[in-house]
This record gives structure tokens, sequence and C-alpha cells, in this order.
């Protein structure tokens, strides 16, 4: 069925309340798939936690998860078709499987009773194109169902740099440039975080923060945003010191969050930075000078902590 035609068969249910949007990316390189659901019409937020919880716990391919608001975030390595063994309360629900087959990834959802249901109202949300109904559910029957996404890529932009001592701000101008970039070239901006870096950086404009964003992107949209986000940001920086970094992929590698937090405890060289970007697969590009580039590779591997990401280290704390 299609998005529409489950939108149809659903409509007249007054207990059925859609997911807001489903999006899958993939990363083919460390073969592993992100799930980013945000739950129902945007706002159930009860919803969101107890699915974090349970199809985290129960979902044998899920190997890592974290919730933002009613947004989760599910990091999945695909396996072949193998549905769980449910149990009411215990293990109510469960992503069964994850498939990657040519541009598509399909996610195979079950559940018992409300759960079965979410299972269908997946199907509802934006972002779906198809969905394969096994079983129905409701009430106190198990619901399947598995939706067919498109394939998207993952990808990562760090941001340094773009203001000055009195005008300015890096995390909302680099939020306007994703926001209507979203809009503009029907791309989902997914993440956005704000990095604390070291406080006693002779450079700074004032709070020393560098931005984190990630998109999901069909493979063909991918070399235009890089394109046009640079572009966006060479008009409206203020500073003379403006850096870029951009990575494509799910998983990052450790070598990056090391260095991102020795940036948050001291100084870093240029030298360094490009040494450790060229090993991890970043890309660095000068907007307005070489500077900024140090903070915006930092705050690449903090894109998805940004609860962590504007903390400081406590030895760093203990010295003010």
């Amino acid at each position: 069925m299609s998005r529409d035609e489950i939108q149809r068969a659903l409509s007249r249910k007054a207990w059925v309340s859609p997911h807001n949007k489903v999006v899958a990316v993939s990363d083919e390189k460390s073969g592993v798939v992100e799930l980013i659901e945000d739950h129902a019409r945007g706002t159930c937020f009860g919803g969101a936690a107890w699915s974090i919880y349970h199809y985290t716990k129960n979902s044998p391919c899920v190997f890592w998860s974290k919730r933002e608001g009613t947004r989760i975030f599910y990091k999945i390595r695909p396996r072949s078709e193998a549905f769980s063994k449910l149990t009411p309360s215990y293990r109510p629900a469960s992503i069964d499987y994850v498939s990657v087959e040519g541009d598509k990834i399909k996610v195979s959802y079950s559940g018992l009773a409300g759960a079965g249901v979410a299972a269908l109202t997946r199907a509802m949300a934006k972002g779906v194109e198809r969905v394969e109904i096994q079983d129905w559910g409701g009430g106190s029957k198990l619901g399947r169902a598995t939706i067919i996404l498109p394939k998207k890529d993952k990808l990562i932009i760090g941001v340094d740099d773009t203001d000055k001592k009195d005008e300015g701000a890096t995390w909302s101008l680099i939020n306007e440039i994703s926001h209507k970039l979203s809009i503009e070239m029907n791309v989902d901006y997914l993440e956005h975080s704000i990095v604390q870096l070291y406080p006693q950086n002779p450079f700074k404009t004032q709070n020393c923060v560098s931005i984190s964003v990630s998109f999901a992107v069909l493979p063909n949209q991918k070399a235009k945003l890089i394109e046009t986000f640079k572009k966006r940001l060479e008009e409206a920086t203020l500073s003379d010191e403006t850096g870029m970094a951009f990575m494509s992929g799910i998983m990052i590698d450790e070598r990056l969050m090391i260095f991102a937090n020795r940036a948050k405890s001291g100084m870093i060289s240029l030298e360094e930075t490009e040494e450790i970007a060229s090993k991890c697969g970043v890309e660095l590009i000068k907007i307005k000078g070489s500077r900024g580039l140090i903070g915006a590779l930092a705050a690449i591997p903090y894109v998805e902590f940004p609860d962590e990401a504007v903390r400081l280290p406590s030895g760093v704390i203990n010295n003010v």
C-alpha cells in the first residue's frame, strides 16, 4: 500500500495517531543504518519515551539509540527477516529487521495491542513511500508492518568563527542556513549541536563555541547541498577566519572525539587539525581563513551529543 492508501484506510479510526516523520540513512562503509522517527504528531513525548525503551531493549538489530523530544535515533545493523517473540508488558514491541535493497530501506516492526497500531501509524508518516502489512493489529492482536523508505546519506557539517566582537552568532546563523536549505532543497535537517571549546583561547570572540549540524540527503543532492551551504556561509559570515568541515557517514572515527575533547581543554594547531581530518575522512574548507577549521573539525563528533557538547571537562572548569 502507498502512504496515501493507508491514510485513507485509517483516517476514520479515532485511535490512530500518525507518526510525524520517518527517515533512514545508510552508511555502506560501516554497514550501518540510522533510523530517525518523529513520534505521533511530533508531540507525543510519552510515545517516544515508551518506544526508545522497548525498541532498543527488544530489537536485536538495534545497537545504539538516543531521544531528543519526540524524535528517536536508532543505529541498526541490517539483518535478514527474523521475527521477535513478544510478551505483553515485558516485550511488547520490536524492530524485527532492517534491509537495504537498492535505493530503498525496509524497516519491519511488530507489536502487541497499541504497539501494533504504532507499526501502522509509522506508515502514515512523511518520508514513507509504501507499507507492506502482515497483520493489522489493534486491541489484543499482534500487528506487523514493513515500511519502505528512500535510502539517504548522512552529511555532517561543522562550522566555526562567523561572528565579530559586536555582531553575529554562529549557532543561530548555522541554524538559519540549515533550516532554509532544508525547505529549498527538500532535505532533512536532523541535528544541531553547540560545542563548547577551550574558554582561554586568545582568538575567541566571546563564548568560544563551534557548531555542527547534520542532514539526510539523497545521494544526488549531496554535492549541491555542500556547495550551497558553503556559498551561504561565504555570503553571511562576518569573520575573516571562518572555517567549514564536512563528512559523509553515520559512524564517527574515535580519533575525532579525542581531538574534540582536546579542543575543549587547550589549544590545537592547524597542522594537527589537517592531519586528523585527512586520517578520518573529513574535508576542510577555508571559507574566509584557516583558524575556524580547528573548531569546525572539533564540532563534527559532537553532532549527535548536544547535551554533552555544551559542557567543559571538569579540569577546565576547576581551573576557573
